[in-house]
């Protein structure tokens, strides 16, 4: 082979080298542009699915915060109908509240009525002090600054005061007009039932007729029996049987 023949024929494999190198670095410029691709696409997903991960929590949170609100939601609900049942309630007591009071005031005038009468027509037990009571009750209706609660417990105070009288044994002064003289003496009540009177000097006693609402006067013999009962009364002796005069007795019926 002549020299031309062997430089075509080494032209001709350099030729080829060079192609299939070119070809070599196509195919390793793809292989790496594909594995560029490939891990820019797995870089793409592990976003998206941080993303898609992120957005779930999200989601979730949300959720939980809808829950959270819808359960309050409920709760103020609850209160808001607690409260209205509440109003509901405290209009229908200051309803009562109003009804019973317009009743009660003309009750407790009636009751200081009642009262009035009670002393004027009872024995005159005291009386002076009973009639102020009453007259202080009147005063006190009339009174702007004092509640309605405070004048119906003073009116029932009045009561009880009234209804001790009744079941009790004491003595007390008091200036009585007797025999046409004005006397201190001291007086003697045993409940409604009898009420006497005593000279201060323990000498001249008088008893209460109310049928008759006069003071009569007692023979000098129960002297020694009554100043006993004054006795007994003042808590000098011990408690005993004792004999008085009733202000209410059949012959004062009679009379």
């Amino acid at each position: 082979m002549n020299l031309v023949a062997r430089l075509s024929a080494a032209s001709l494999i350099l030729i080829a080298c060079s192609a299939a190198a070119t070809g070599l670095d196509k195919a390793s410029a793809i292989e790496a542009n594909t594995v560029k691709a490939d891990a820019a696409s797995q870089q793409r997903i592990n976003r998206s699915d941080d993303a898609a991960q992120t957005m779930k929590a999200e989601i979730e949170r949300l959720e939980r915060e809808v829950e959270n609100l819808t359960v309050y939601r409920n709760h103020l609900q609850n209160l808001i109908t607690s409260q209205n049942e509440e109003q509901a309630s405290l209009q229908k007591q200051l309803q009562d509240i109003a009804e019973t009071r317009q009743g009660i005031v003309p009750l407790m005038y009636r009751m200081i009525e009642d009262l009035t009468l009670w002393v004027n027509t009872d024995l005159p037990l005291n009386k002076a002090s009973r009639e102020k009571r009453v007259e202080d009750l009147k005063t006190l209706m009339t009174r702007a600054d004092v509640s309605d609660a405070e004048k119906l417990r003073r009116i029932l105070e009045a009561y009880q005061i009234e209804l001790d009288y009744g079941a009790k044994l004491g003595v007390f002064q008091q200036k009585l007009t007797l025999d046409g003289i004005s006397r201190e003496v001291d007086v003697l009540h045993l409940g409604r039932m009898a009420l006497v009177a005593k000279s201060l000097k323990g000498d001249l006693f008088w008893y209460y007729d109310l049928p008759k609402k006069q003071w009569v006067k007692m023979d000098s013999a129960d002297t020694i029996m009554l100043g006993q009962a004054f006795d007994v009364a003042d808590e000098r002796v011990p408690p005993s049987m004792l004999t008085l005069p009733l202000a209410v007795s059949a012959d004062s019926k009679e009379g």
